[in-house]
């Protein structure tokens, strides 16, 4: 699978991306949360500093969702019964994506205070 055309790479992205549309509830949940940010951004009109920090921001959630789901899919294949360690791999990309999110939020409670006390 090395060396592929840039068009099959993008091709095998988008399905990761669909996969993880299909199989996640909460990748299909940050979705819709980053398009109502992006209708809450149409509306407040902001400067083109904090489309690109919420832009970045959802980029980066949206990827740890797809990093965690990733992690979680290859782990359960590998060790698909209990295991102490795979759970706290699990936990801990869940943690990630979490910590993103609240980070995500406070970008945009910061740009709706700065938007509305212009």
């Amino acid at each position: 699978m090395k060396n592929q055309r840039l068009g099959a790479r993008v091709a095998f992205a988008w399905a990761g991306v669909r996969a993880a549309w299909r199989s996640e509830r909460s990748f299909r949940t940050q979705g819709i949360m980053a398009l109502m940010a992006g209708g809450v951004m149409g509306v407040l009109q902001p400067g083109l500093v904090w489309w690109a920090l919420v832009g970045m921001a959802i980029a980066l959630v949206l990827a740890a969702e797809l990093i965690n789901t990733a992690l979680e899919q290859l782990a359960d294949h590998l060790h698909p019964e209990h295991h102490p360690r795979i759970k706290i791999v699990k936990d801990c990309a869940a943690a990630a994506v979490l910590l993103l999110s609240l980070g995500a939020a406070w970008v945009g409670v910061l740009m709706v205070f700065s938007t509305l006390n212009n």
